[in-house]
């Protein structure tokens, strides 16, 4: 059964207190903002081409110089994913995206007033950049944490915002530049990214406690007075009598005062003074880490950020080079626009597929991660040998089916016990985009240059497939290197396990005390034997 406990007149001001993952609720709402905030984010960067005629012209920059905006934009954005991560520990979520949707607004509206092509490198490269990033990543993070079972499937329905904004704005924002021209149409743009703010209102944060927690706070406190001890010579003493009785009564300076354990009144289970005992305590609550670098340390992490790395190469370039490769083939700009809106198309089917396939239950979700990740390589070596129209139509509708189950769950996935498990899931998210951040500078330009060197543009995609073919050669050691890590961790662990329960049966007693004891014991007993 899952509990909300609700606090204050506003229902986005308190954090949700739930008894365990709700897999719905307020969930719903934070999955309804994060859909809009990937159209503002995302689905913007898909469709900034629309402006690139425009500033070669106003700026008399070529289209290599013009591109950099966007190569710019994408580097700081993931490249400050650790930022996000700690701000996001530190400040919450809410907070951190609305100042992340400040940023994009505060860059676009700029920019529409940019002089040269060096004020829209700072405006919308390195202002909105970091904008983005402030947005996105604490939105699908927390979405993570509402969902359990149905993670999969409403992160990846979510995420199709990106799709849509590039069926509407691209061809809106066309309309509005004839009639107002680009640096209206521009400055209009970053006034509705403004509206990220209202997502960030959204994002109620979440807590999960254990029922343990309440059934240890209903039990009766025992009296202070039977948690007091004498102690004698500075040392504590323990008589023979309670170690019989299996309860452990020692005092230590290390917990006194009033970490003490009560004495068992007669016929008291000695479970319920263990009980009251902990309760005695208070111990102090660990402080929360703004960014946990113990994910570095994880082989299976490891595996799975390089996965990431050389994937990302394969992400960007098609889109980027489709045009010009349909056109190198003879086909009309009007077709070549069509491969790329059937490519968009296929995204969202391949989205939602992937959302519902890994929601089904028992389902190792890493390894259909792996079967997605291998078929979106064979799309992108199946473009340089595509000749036509409607092969290369194939092509992009292929690509764009597996590239929406790669893109709308490689994030996601983190949360899964395969990889790091939800508790790591907000640094991890942060160290794993960061890491991708290299390749995401550095995959364009590497298939410009392959392009220029060879004349060919089929470069790009070969290019781009060896990167994903590299991808999922790490893919397929995670769960592995999972695996091999619990094995080597479980030995340690029983020791420990088993040091403790020596202790427990005999504790470590000074001898004098233990002799004092037994005489005191033989004592009593001669004297009743006596009487």
């Amino acid at each position: 059964s899952k509990m909300t406990v609700k606090a204050g007149r506003m229902p986005c001001s308190t954090p949700n207190v739930y008894t365990k993952v709700p897999d719905g609720g307020w969930g719903w709402t934070v999955a309804f903002a994060f859909f809009f905030v990937e159209a503002l984010t995302y689905g913007i960067l898909k469709s900034f081409g629309v402006f690139f005629k425009d500033l070669m012209e106003s700026f008399d920059e070529t289209n290599s110089r013009i591109s950099w905006i966007i190569s710019i934009c994408v580097f700081v954005q993931t490249f400050t994913a650790p930022l996000s991560t700690v701000l996001s520990n530190r400040f919450g979520h809410r907070l951190v995206v609305m100042a992340g949707g400040v940023l994009i607004s505060t860059g676009m509206v700029i920019a529409s007033f940019a002089r040269s092509i060096v004020d829209m490198y700072v405006t919308i490269g390195l202002i909105s950049g970091l904008g983005y990033c402030l947005s996105f990543l604490p939105t699908v993070t927390i979405l993570s944490q509402y969902f359990d079972k149905r993670r999969s499937l409403v992160t990846a329905v979510a995420s199709t915002g990106e799709c849509f904004a590039v069926f509407s704005f691209a061809p809106a924002i066309t309309a509005l530049k004839e009639q107002i021209g680009w640096r209206y149409s521009l400055l209009a743009v970053g006034v509705l990214q403004l509206s990220i703010v209202i997502c960030g209102l959204l994002l109620r944060p979440i807590l999960i406690r254990e029922q343990e927690e309440e059934a240890v706070k209903a039990a009766p406190r025992e009296e202070p007075t039977e948690t007091k001890y004498m102690l004698e010579n500075e040392q504590t003493r323990t008589s023979i009598e309670s170690i019989d009785s299996g309860v452990e009564i020692t005092t230590s300076p290390s917990n006194v005062p009033g970490k003490t354990k009560a004495k068992p009144k007669s016929g008291e289970p000695k479970e319920h003074v263990q009980m009251l005992a902990e309760t005695d305590s208070s111990p102090a609550e660990p402080k929360i880490k703004l960014l946990d670098f113990s994910v570095m340390k994880d082989s299976s992490f490891i595996c799975y950020a390089f996965f990431g790395l050389f994937a990302t190469l394969g992400f960007f370039a098609p889109s980027l080079y489709i045009i010009p490769l349909s056109l190198s083939l003879g086909i009309s700009k009007d077709h070549s626009a069509y491969i790329l809106s059937a490519m968009a198309i296929a995204e969202v089917f391949g989205r939602v597929s992937a959302g519902w396939v890994l929601n089904k239950q028992p389902i190792r979700k890493i390894y259909i991660e792996l079967i997605c990740v291998i078929l979106l390589s064979v799309a992108l070596f199946a473009f340089p040998f595509a000749s036509e129209f409607w092969g290369l139509m194939t092509c992009s509708i292929f690509f764009g089916f597996m590239l929406g189950t790669v893109a709308g769950t490689h994030i996601p996935l983190l949360a899964e016990d395969d990889v790091v498990g939800i508790e790591k899931m907000s640094s991890a998210a942060g160290a794993y985009v960061f890491i991708q951040s290299l390749a995401g500078l550095a995959g364009p330009p590497l298939a410009g240059v392959l392009v220029d060197t060879t004349q060919k543009y089929s470069s790009a995609f070969y290019s781009c497939a060896a990167g994903m073919v590299l991808g999922a050669v790490f893919l397929s050691l995670v769960r592995p290197c999972k695996v091999g890590l619990c094995q080597r961790q479980q030995q340690p662990q029983s020791t420990v396990e088993s040091a403790a329960v020596v202790a427990v049966v005999a504790p470590d007693l000074p001898d004098d005390f233990i002799d004092m004891d037994i005489g005191k014991a033989e004592n009593s007993g001669k004297a009743s034997d006596s009487a």
